[in-house]
């Protein structure tokens, strides 16, 4: 095997090429997951307590 390959990430050979999404850049916004749980609960919390305060 040459030295190139070897440094090469491996990729199980079951998954054809499904597990390479990651090393794709997509235009658009880019929030972290913890920032999209944190706007989520803040929304529910607005409804919540729009429905229960008059």
């Amino acid at each position: 095997m040459s030295k190139k390959r070897e440094e090469a990430a491996r990729m199980p050979a079951a998954s054809a090429g499904l597990l390479r999404f990651f090393e794709e850049e997509s235009p658009g916004i880019k929030i972290r997951p913890e920032m999209v749980l944190i706007i989520a609960g803040a929304l529910i919390a607005l409804s919540l307590a729009s429905i229960f305060m008059p």
